[in-house]
């Protein structure tokens, strides 16, 4: 059965023809309707202050600012907003990132013709929406916590660092980072430093490909 009120939906993800197939999904339902899209987080943001929509899909993985950067500002600034997230990887770290940005629900793009529309209705309803491996995951976490009597475990680094981390990953210099965070090279190089040592890690490289696994740039 429909709801009984249409949700205005805010859509962002990088890929148009991403963005195209999601919407035909939910446009074809009468109380789903998509107000605005978005290529990339900041956009998002952008798009939720000038349209005020009930719900977000955000892509995890977006140029300039990820879905989960812009799930927490959302979260801290529009709280309203329920946020849904859109990813094509099945992997426990983004998911429990994304409950811990705001979001309700993570919805894999292989299966979103199956999932979205109920997904969407869920968090409509205040409902969490979790895919089969989600549910196994958080079990198996919660069992594992349980266990060792440990709570949730802390994010690596922190959200300037991440900031940092994606810039260096996509591959931009000192001086155009600082440039675009507004911050002294000096400064950069030190989050850079402190990320190295945080993450075990040895050189640019390695933070690619840590950037890659974590979902803040595609392969």
């Amino acid at each position: 059965m429909p709801e009984a009120t249409e949700t205005r939906i805010l859509l962002a993800d990088d890929h148009q023809l991403v963005r195209r197939g999601v919407r035909l999904i939910l446009d074809a339902e009468p109380d789903l309707t998509v107000v605005a899209e978005a290529g990339n987080g900041a956009e998002a943001l952008e798009a939720a202050l000038a349209h005020h929509p009930d719900l977000a899909i955000l892509d995890i993985a977006m140029p300039r600012m990820t879905g989960l950067q812009a799930a927490r500002e959302l979260s801290r600034t529009q709280p309203d907003i329920r946020l849904l997230m859109l990813t094509m990887y099945d992997n426990e770290q983004y998911f429990f990132e994304a409950l811990a940005a705001g979001a309700s629900g993570y919805v894999l793009k292989s299966v979103a013709d199956r999932d979205l529309v109920e997904a969407c209705r869920a968090t409509m309803r205040g409902e969490p929406f979790l895919y089969p491996g989600a549910v196994n995951a958080l079990i198996r976490n919660y069992l594992d916590r349980s266990r060792h009597g440990e709570p949730l475990p802390e994010r690596a680094i922190t959200d300037r660092e991440e900031e940092v981390l994606k810039l260096v990953a996509e591959g931009h210099t000192s001086q155009q980072i600082a440039d675009m965070l507004l911050i002294s090279i000096k400064t950069v190089e030190r989050h850079r430093a402190n990320l190295l040592q945080k993450l075990g890690l040895k050189d640019r490289l390695e933070l690619t490909r840590y950037a890659i696994r974590s979902g803040l740039i595609e392969p």
